[in-house]
């Protein structure tokens, strides 16, 4: 009798059903933020409007830049805690720069005689400023061994130490337009179009560049790897100590540009400018999905996590919530997110 051969695939693969974990993991964020939206909204109309949505992407727009390059260290299993500070002293610097000197003024009005460097100047040094700052943690962290935390919590008082000693204790303020412009101007603006504010630009334009670099680079893929298996990546022939060695470097030039963008948006340079940052940037990340044990997260979560945070920060003064309570609940959301995280891996199937 005649045999009739039955065709079989080779290999077939499972089918993979819905994973839950996977999907709170990845969408999470979103999630909680649309909710959280939607919820300021019914308590408050006035939430949902153009001006107010803009007001809140111009005050993360700052916090957000420094999330940025917090994301790349985050993802190395590193941390810095003086990102606050290195803001402080960077936006000193360009103050200085831009009025020639660091006599306080206590006026905001504009001074009768520019006798200073420019804008270009005042940027260009509050930009170097942050990565020497940047530069030097990282340093001491791989080549003296140092552990991060301790390395950048020293660094926090050095910092504000130098913000100080720069600034003679005082804000430093009395800009011309030019200098003002960045941080307060804005683009396509109309009668009924509050227009988009640069820093908002700026730091879109920043957290685009990041995915890119992360997602298609070989670089981006040398951070995922040293933090995903530090010693895994060494045996592989990475420079580990460079990779993160750089990293440090990239998150004080954030940390420097956030702080001339900070001081032009104020019209001002303060010697306490960015102090709590380094909770509100941390949160950011965190929140976003971005793992503290390394190897795992993104920049686009990174910026979902900035706007949570100013969604729920807005919010909560919109319903005249106490500023005192605003920071307790972001920090217990810190702590929720961090132990939701270490669940969520878990549960997750291989």
């Amino acid at each position: 009798m005649e045999q009739i051969q039955v065709d079989t695939p080779l290999a077939a693969k499972p089918q993979r059903g819905f994973n839950t974990a996977d999907f709170v993991a990845r969408f999470g964020p979103l999630i909680f933020l649309v909710v959280l939206m939607a919820a300021f909204t019914i308590l408050n109309p006035r939430f949902l409007s153009a001006d107010n949505l803009f007001n809140v992407m111009r005050q993360i727009s700052i916090t957000g830049l420094i999330a940025i390059g917090m994301t790349f260290v985050i993802l190395t299993g590193g941390i810095d805690l003086s990102v606050g500070s290195l803001l402080a002293v960077a936006g000193i610097a360009a103050a200085i720069v831009a009025k020639g000197g660091n006599e306080n003024t206590l006026s905001l009005a504009e001074t009768t005689e520019q006798v200073g460097y420019g804008v270009v100047a005042a940027m260009t040094v509050a930009i170097l400023v942050g990565l020497a700052g940047g530069f030097l943690q990282g340093l001491t962290i791989t080549r003296l061994g140092v552990p991060a935390f301790v390395v950048t919590l020293g660094g926090l008082s050095a910092f504000r130490g130098a913000t100080l000693l720069l600034s003679r204790g005082g804000p430093i303020s009395g800009f011309d337009d030019s200098y003002k412009a960045i941080g307060q101007g804005r683009i396509l603006a109309t009668e009924t179009f509050p227009g988009i504010p640069i820093p908002v630009l700026i730091f879109l334009g920043f957290a685009l560049l990041a995915h890119i670099v992360l997602r298609y680079t070989r670089y981006g893929r040398y951070v995922y790897a040293v933090g995903g298996n530090r010693e895994a990546a060494r045996l592989s022939g990475l420079n580990v100590d460079l990779i993160i060695w750089s990293v440090y470097i990239i998150v004080g030039f954030f940390a420097g540009l956030g702080g001339f963008v900070l001081s032009s948006r104020l019209g001002a340079s303060e010697v306490v400018a960015g102090v709590g940052y380094e909770l509100t940037v941390i949160a950011s990340v965190v929140i976003g999905g971005t793992s503290l044990f390394g190897g795992e997260g993104n920049v686009i979560g990174t910026v979902i996590g900035s706007i949570l945070i100013g969604v729920l920060t807005n919010g909560l003064v919109l319903l005249n919530v106490s500023p005192y309570v605003q920071q307790i609940i972001i920090g217990v959301i810190i702590v929720l997110a961090v132990g939701f995280d270490r669940l969520v891996k878990s549960r997750r199937t291989v």
